[in-house]
């Protein structure tokens, strides 16, 4: 037999602290003693990770048919995606490929650069904070 004997019953409602209930079995004398304590559960408050845009910068060396390779090779876009995006670059002077936490957009953005060096092209990628 157990020195403790702990039943947890559910609280009205969230937030709400649990109740314990113990008892000491006495030896002997008879008696028993009842003691009623709090257990509270807390809840870790987590915060979703910052977003970073991951840019291209556009440039007048670099061809227009690499750039659409590199996002849909980078990136995963479709063709039909990739095209619209390497425009928009080409018109605007910078575009977004996509949104992601920093660790994904740091390694999207090491990609390119390094896609582009191996090919000798002057590709810029770059990420900035959401």
């Amino acid at each position: 037999m157990s020195l403790y004997d702990q039943t947890t019953r559910p609280s009205n409602g969230p937030g709400q602290p649990l109740k314990a209930t113990s008892r000491e079995e006495g030896g002997g004398g008879g008696g028993s003693k009842s003691d009623t304590g709090t257990i509270t559960r807390t809840r870790p408050k987590t915060q979703r990770p910052s977003l970073y845009r991951v840019l291209l910068l556009n440039d007048d060396y670099t061809p227009m048919e690499f750039v659409v390779l590199v996002l849909q090779d980078v990136f995963n876009k479709t063709r039909e995606d990739a095209m619209q995006v390497m425009l928009h670059v080409h018109n605007k002077g910078v575009g977004e490929c996509g949104v992601y936490p920093y660790e994904v957009a740091e390694t999207k953005v090491t990609r390119v650069m390094d896609t582009a060096r191996k090919n000798q092209h002057p590709l810029q990628c770059v990420m900035e904070k959401q």
